[in-house]
């Protein structure tokens, strides 16, 4: 194998490692923002049946206009 052809698949390599290495950093960027909006979406929910629980009950009885 020629030393020109040697160091293009070394420079090839590098670049693809490059772009593992950057999309592996997106994936765990995503992942951490994936498990803060969880958290969020579960206190808004707790916060929405705390909310829930303080109405008063809802009446059977039909609106007059009905």
């Amino acid at each position: 194998m020629t030393e020109s052809r040697l160091d293009a698949l070394e420079i090839h390599i590098a670049q693809q490692q490059r772009a593992i290495d950057d999309l592996s950093e997106a994936l765990a960027s995503q992942q951490k923002d994936i498990e803060r909006l969880k958290a969020r979406l579960h206190r808004s929910d707790d916060r929405i049946a705390e909310l829930e629980a303080g109405l008063p009950a809802a009446s059977a009885e039909k609106p007059p206009h009905y």
